[in-house]
């Protein structure tokens, strides 16, 4: 039996739950897919007790499991929260590898988009094999699973807790966060550690079989690939073995179902005493290693072959001998390119490259940190964990760990004629390079965690209306149709939204400049002031009433005489006074804070609705309403603009929209978006729709049966995905975060 099924229920059938390519944002609300995830299923494994229901809630699943007759010891805990999918390998837009289920044992890993990248994972403790993740069916062999006792997640980190026979098994997978490190973050590889002991005093003989598959390389698993094996000297004592592999004929800046179509998939080891290896048929190398309890140091000869072809795999077994203390493992797997992308015309390369001349060195000093990267990264966590439980609860904090991977793995750092620039995708919906308007709602965590951060990401965004031929007086929407290519809009023929973007950019730098030193401040401002001004001054002409105009929610429709879109422009005109104060210019300043002051007064005159009182959809649109969550900057940059009255009477109204699982965008729909539900509750942090915005959302994540990496989009009613997954939008959850710093 192929892998683990046959080839009619292989991965390809998993990737047609995806959007396809070329969908756009408005047209993927109504693909009917999303719904039809469901909570993904888990075999039932013999020696493990699991839910009946894949979506059961944390605070639950005690009592559920008493309530259904099974003992609550077999029950796994998920702390501080029940994700809908687990991110285990995320760090860049092709390395992306997450669990859409509760239990790691008994459902493939998979990329973003749900297509297989197959882990596998089997203990033998005593002679006996137990599974404890993915799910494999290796003929000749029934495989017990290990007991998954706990899931914790934390910013960096997702760790679970496994028992059998006598023997805990710690599995930490770990996505470094490393702000103010752009050597370390630069890194495109992932920690997965294990740590076994005993836990009834006795000695128990231990080994540990890893293995990963060919699908990891490319989309098309009819594609071939070719791979290798090498040892890699490290720095000190530390060494490695490397199993890559990569696309026969690479298609470079191409991409198939989202994954990259060039590059190499580099899977290592640390050497330690009774590590073995072997490339070669998921039937055999598994087979193997059950049979024998190692590998055999050997890789199949039979390649280039597709990845359906035999499926091969590549495989690591640690033999930890006699465990009574705890022994370790560390393993790493990555996504190495060159070049990363296209900018303009210009192939740009990949910004470890700055650092170390191969993969294999970056591998190396990667494995060497590893002991330190768990204590910087630890410390990271535990700072995130307090800071955001100080502003919002437990609740907070928990969606706070789960959004900060996702948002840092929308992003990738290149080196652009030897400086540093950092490119986003907008993954899941049109998949376009540095939208404006998705780095926009990522923003707050950058600004909470690495403000130098979101400046990378600005570089790209000005140089091309400044040097790269954009044509248009106002923001470009993106860089390019389609990551990896930033090849602009030179023709002008892009998705315009003139006051959205145009905004955007103001009050992105804005935020940026109030967080860096005045002598960085002042030289960023004085560099890009002319088409930073070029943008106020298309805002003062068009912010106050809006004409018929696409905005960032495009899927919800142009609108014309928006009262939230015009609320974002006047806010930008008062960002734009900031800039103009830290590039010295004194008159302007004056000029754009009078400006917005006016505007502000006008708007809350024309936005008002009386039945009864809040804010209107439209200045023409008497009895309607929508979230204005466009008055955070308003509070991020301390602007003043918007009359507490009006904030206050809105904070109330929404407390009378609200859902079981949150507050509609507007009233049209159901659906709302959870970036913007917490830029909400950080303008109106203090009012009690603060909080229920909160933990209305945490519900969601907690509850939803759309088992599929954070998203965006979902029906406040139904608590079902209604859009979108793994975009880097839900940085806009640290919202509450950045209004500290």
């Amino acid at each position: 039996m192929s892998h683990t099924m046959d080839s009619s229920d292989r991965s390809e059938g998993a990737e047609q739950t995806a959007p396809g390519d070329g969908l756009s944002r408005r047209g993927l609300i109504r693909w009917s897919g999303a719904a039809g995830l469901g909570a993904a299923g888990v075999a039932l494994l013999p020696g493990m007790a699991q839910s009946a229901a894949a979506a059961v809630p944390a605070s639950a699943s005690a009592s559920a499991a008493s309530a259904s007759g099974q003992a609550s010891a077999f029950a796994s805990t998920f702390d501080p929260i029940r994700p809908p999918a687990v991110p285990l390998a995320v760090r860049s837009p092709y390395l992306s590898t997450w669990l859409s289920a509760d239990n790691l044992a008994g459902t493939w890993p998979s990329f973003w988009t749900g297509r297989t990248t197959a882990m596998a994972g089997i203990a033998r403790i005593d002679g006996v094999a137990f599974l404890f993740m993915g799910a494999p069916n290796i003929d000749g062999h029934v495989l017990r699973g290990m007991m998954q006792r706990s899931l914790t997640l934390s910013a960096t980190r997702s760790t679970y807790v496994f028992e059998a026979a006598g023997v805990q098994l710690t599995l930490a997978f770990l996505s470094p966060i490393e702000p103010g490190d752009l050597r370390r973050q630069s890194v495109p590889l992932s920690y997965l550690t294990a740590d076994v002991r005993s836990t009834d005093g006795k000695s128990h003989q231990v080994s540990l079989y890893f293995d990963i598959s060919g699908e990891w390389a490319h989309g098309d698993s009819g594609t071939k690939i070719r791979w290798s094996q090498e040892q890699v000297a490290g720095s000190g004592s530390t060494s490695l073995t490397s199993l890559s592999f990569t696309p026969d004929t690479p298609a470079v800046l191409a991409e198939n179902g989202d994954m990259a179509s060039w590059g190499s998939v580099v899977w290592s080891a640390t050497n330690r005493s009774g590590l073995s290896w072997q490339i070669g048929a998921d039937t055999v190398v598994r087979a193997a290693v059950l049979a024998n309890g190692k590998l055999g140091n050997t890789a199949d000869s039979n390649q280039p072959r597709a990845i359906s072809d035999n499926w091969p795999v590549f495989g690591f077994n640690f033999d930890f001998g006699a465990v009574r203390s705890k022994q370790s493992a560390v393993l790493s797997v990555g996504h190495v390119r060159e070049p990363a992308i296209s900018y303009l015309g210009a192939d740009l390369p990949p910004l470890w490259r700055s650092y170390w001349p191969t993969w294999q060195q970056m591998a190396a000093s990667f494995h060497a940190d590893a002991s330190a990267a768990q204590t910087r990264t630890a410390a990271f966590d535990a700072k995130v964990r307090r800071d955001a439980t100080a502003v919002g609860g437990a609740k907070y904090a928990a969606l706070c760990a789960l959004s900060l991977r996702q948002a840092y793995g929308g992003t990738e750092l290149v080196s652009r004629n030897g400086e540093p620039w950092a490119f986003l995708k907008e993954i899941s919906s049109d998949g376009n390079v540095s939208t404006v308007d998705v780095t926009y709602p990522a923003m707050p965590a950058f600004l909470y965690t690495d403000p130098a951060y979101l400046g990378l990401l600005l570089a790209p965004m000005l140089d091309y209306p400044e040097n790269g031929g954009w044509p248009k007086e106002f923001a470009e929407h993106d860089l390019g149709s389609h990551y990896p290519v930033a090849s602009g809009h030179n023709d002008g023929n892009e998705e315009d939204m003139p006051v959205e973007e145009s905004a955007n950019m103001l009050l992105m730098c804005a935020a940026y400049l109030a967080r860096i030193d005045r002598s960085a401040a002042r030289a960023f401002a004085a560099k890009h002031y002319p088409i930073l001004k070029q943008w106020g001054e298309y805002l003062v002409a068009n912010a106050l009433d809006p004409g018929f105009q696409n905005q960032t929610d495009d899927f919800t429709g142009f609108i014309g005489h928006s009262a939230n879109l015009a609320l974002k422009g006047i806010l930008a005109i008062g960002a734009m006074g900031q800039i103009a104060t830290a590039a010295g210019n004194t008159a302007d300043a004056a000029r754009y804070r009078t400006t917005a002051g006016s505007y502000s007064s006008q708007w809350a005159a024309k936005a008002q609705d009386t039945t009864p009182d809040h804010l209107k959809l439209a200045y023409d649109q008497p009895g309607t309403w929508s979230l204005k969550y466009n008055g955070y900057p308003d509070r991020l940059l301390g602007l003043n603009l918007v009359p507490s009255s009006v904030a206050e009477e809105e904070a109330d109204w929404y407390l009378t929209q609200v859902n079981q699982y949150g507050v509609p965008l507007d009233l049209r729909h159901s659906y709302t978006k959870g970036d913007w539900e917490m830029w909400t509750a950080a303008w109106l942090s203090g009012h009690p729709v603060s909080q229920f915005l909160i933990d209305s959302l945490y519900d969601f994540a907690n509850t939803s049966p759309s088992r599929v990496p954070f998203t965006d989009l979902y029906d406040t009613v139904t608590n079902h995905q209604s859009g979108f997954q793994a975009r880097p939008v839900v940085g806009g959850i640290l919202a509450l975060l950045s209004l500290g710093r």
